[in-house]
């Protein structure tokens, strides 16, 4: 039997220095391996138990990746264990295969959002048009040609903005989605859902394992049979669930640990 773990990488499995959420005395800590750095510098990290687990799932079950990252910033992540034969970027938009882009899903995404969304241009120029100075760090930039984000100073956004994007977005097709410092604005078709999903037909899984933390991993784990999700991010601050959806109350990289257990222990 084929078991599919697909996972959702920032605040799920692997995190930065100000997500970390140690709040033990630091003698007692976990030790921390290093995942990804960043201009010479470390960025991402999970706890060395997990990176064992993470390790052994990868030989035990079909460990796929799934992130908004794009293919570049992807890339910069070294995960612990085998490689993944599949890899899912851009949040759905890239599906990779040995490390490589598949043409024909990009070109299925690409039909999909060119029939049932507005352009990419057109919710690019309303960002830049729209965004204030006052709390706006990094201009809109656009993720693979596929979907747009900015840079925010979190504690200055409005949230009455956020939710005149939302709508003013959910008019035309898309979505929008507030991770940390950064405000994402995706067409609604572009799903890692989709992804896994055509991941799942193409390797037989009998059964999918899910995880993630955000708005955009929702319909990822409405893909799984079974799912998880950190006590932490925007899928806990909402209240989202379901009943195939297990809401941990550990927040912070022990987060990933306690997800990667639960990975573990249904590969058994």
């Amino acid at each position: 039997m084929t078991l599919l773990v697909a996972s959702d990488l920032d605040r799920t499995l692997i995190y930065s220095s100000a997500a970390l959420a140690l709040g033990m005395p630091d003698a007692r800590a976990p030790r921390l391996l290093c995942v990804e750095t960043y201009e010479g510098k470390p960025l991402s990290y999970m706890t060395e138990t997990a990176a064992g687990l993470l390790d052994a799932l990868g030989r035990a079950a079909v460990f796929v990746p799934t992130t908004t990252r794009t293919r570049e910033q992807y890339r910069r992540v070294r995960l612990p264990g085998p490689t993944p034969e599949y890899a899912i970027c851009a949040n759905g938009g890239e599906l990779l295969v040995r490390g490589e882009p598949d043409r024909d899903w990009r070109r299925r995404v690409e039909r999909t959002l060119a029939a049932e969304c507005a352009g990419l241009d057109e919710v690019r120029t309303h960002l830049e048009r729209a965004a204030d100075p006052g709390w706006l760090l990094k201009a809109p930039r656009a993720a693979e040609d596929l979907f747009v984000y900015l840079v925010v100073d979190r504690p200055l956004l409005p949230a009455a903005w956020v939710d005149e994007l939302t709508a003013w977005a959910d008019a035309r097709g898309w979505s929008v989605s507030v991770q940390g410092r950064k405000v994402y604005a995706v067409p609604r078709p572009l799903t890692k859902g989709a992804a896994v999903t055509e991941v799942a037909r193409r390797t037989g899984a009998a059964e999918v394992l899910g995880a993630g933390d955000s708005l955009l991993d929702a319909d990822l784990l409405m893909a799984a049979d079974r799912g998880w999700r950190p006590g932490h991010g925007e899928l806990a601050d909402t209240g989202w669930t379901a009943p195939h959806v297990t809401a941990l109350a550990t927040r912070g990289v022990l987060a990933g640990e306690e997800i990667l257990t639960a990975f573990n222990k249904a590969t058994a």
